[in-house]
């Protein structure tokens, strides 16, 4: 009798520990687990900020749409900080730990190089969908997937506009010594090769510095028609502020996106970020089906403007969900299948993965030019969709109150 008594007890604990198990175990099996690894603390906490409220809001909109396949689906963000060793460490932690069945995010470069190397090296399928340096997409990896352009392709809008309206003769190219502004630096001199421009010098500093006068003086002394810059947010505010400060003045500042885009380069520079023309991926007055509703609504959850990276992670969001859509199952072959086949409109445009030149799995977009005016950030080129007229020529110091 006792045994049987014992028997019973065992058997109702059995069935107790099952009974707790089990709804823990169903949410895991009801979940689609992606990792994002963004810039979340560091110098390029800002640009983390915005992807990473875009990411949040499109999750928001597709579990509240039914999820993925009758699932919910989870971002699971990691901070990266904007160091490459670091994210090769998150990454792995998403991948080994997490169990997630594929990756996106990846804003620098040279983090989302390194990134993409785990990812090929544990077969996870990787969407990025900032990191541009070009080499990215061009060490054959068939698991890495790019949604925006690579940096060699940001100056094409800004190259019609120089040799239609501003015709410079000559040129500096100023660039953070980094993948990104390397290989965008090499891209902007043969843009100027291309256009007859001649660059008189192309200097390289190391981002995060305090004080940029130094080549700033060197410039002024060159006096060129345009001075091209490419930076972060900080680089590019310091940038302009001290080029105002010392009188500073050739026909054309000329951002090549990345910093020069966001609502903090204009509140950072301040008077200095006036009439600066900058490459852009991304606008919202573009005609691309909810565009301006992305905007709007992004301005309206966060009090605050959106612009070009806001849009790519808005967009890669809604890429993810139609890749887990459409897979045959979460395996990583058939996540990576299901990505080679994308054929997909979003706010940022069209994603479709191809192969060109020596890159792979790369998606194809035109570039367009903004003009800080007063204030607000305004698509100036091409004309025929444009919102607003181009500014120039410029009487720099008068604008800067000289």
């Amino acid at each position: 009798m006792r045994k049987n008594v014992k028997t019973i007890f065992l058997v109702l604990v059995a069935i107790s520990v099952f009974a707790f198990m089990l709804p823990s175990q169903a949410a895991a099996a009801d979940t689609i687990k992606v990792g994002i690894v963004l810039p979340l603390t560091g110098p390029q906490a800002k640009f983390g900020e915005i992807e990473k409220q875009s990411f949040d809001m499109a999750l928001e909109e597709i579990n509240g749409g039914g999820g993925v396949k009758g699932m919910k689906l989870e971002f699971i963000m990691e901070d990266d900080t904007g160091r490459p060793e670091v994210g090769r460490s998150v990454v792995e932690k998403l991948i080994t730990k997490d169990k997630v069945v594929m990756l996106g995010g990846g804003y620098s470069s040279s983090v989302t190089f390194g990134v993409a190397g785990v990812a090929q090296q544990n077969r996870v399928p990787f969407l990025i969908n900032t990191g541009s340096a070009d080499k990215i997409t061009e060490q054959g990896w068939d698991y890495i997937f790019r949604l925006n352009p690579p940096v060699s392709e940001y100056a094409s809008g800004v190259e019609t506009f120089l040799a239609e309206v501003v015709k410079p003769k000559d040129a500096v190219i100023l660039h953070e010594n980094s993948l990104f502004g390397t290989k965008g630096a090499k891209a902007f001199q043969k843009s100027c090769e291309k256009l007859g421009i001649k660059v008189l010098m192309t200097e390289g500093y190391e981002h995060g510095g305090i004080d940029f006068k130094p080549v700033l003086v060197k410039v002024k002394q060159m006096n060129p028609d345009l001075v091209y810059m490419i930076s972060y947010i900080m680089d590019a505010s310091l940038l302009m502020r001290q080029a105002r400060e010392l009188k500073l003045t050739p026909k054309l500042f000329v951002g090549g996106a990345a910093g020069f885009t966001l609502p903090e380069f204009h509140q950072n520079a301040g008077k200095a970020a006036n009439f600066v023309v900058s490459a852009t991926l991304w606008h919202q007055v573009l005609p691309l089906p909810g565009a301006m509703d992305y905007f709007n609504r992004f301005k309206a959850k966060y009090n605050k403007d959106t612009e070009y990276h806001g849009a790519e992670a808005y967009a890669a969001a809604y890429v993810i969900k139609d890749v887990l859509s459409r897979a045959k199952s979460f395996s990583p072959e058939d996540i990576k299948q299901a990505l080679s086949e994308t054929k997909l409109m979003t706010v940022f445009g069209p994603v479709q993965f191809t192969s060109y030149d020596k890159k792979t799995n790369q998606n194809r977009l035109i570039t367009y030019v903004v003009q800080w005016q007063h204030g607000k950030l305004q698509l100036i080129w091409p004309k025929n969709l444009a919102n607003a007229k181009y500014v120039y020529p410029i009487d720099w110091l008068r604008e800067w109150g000289y």
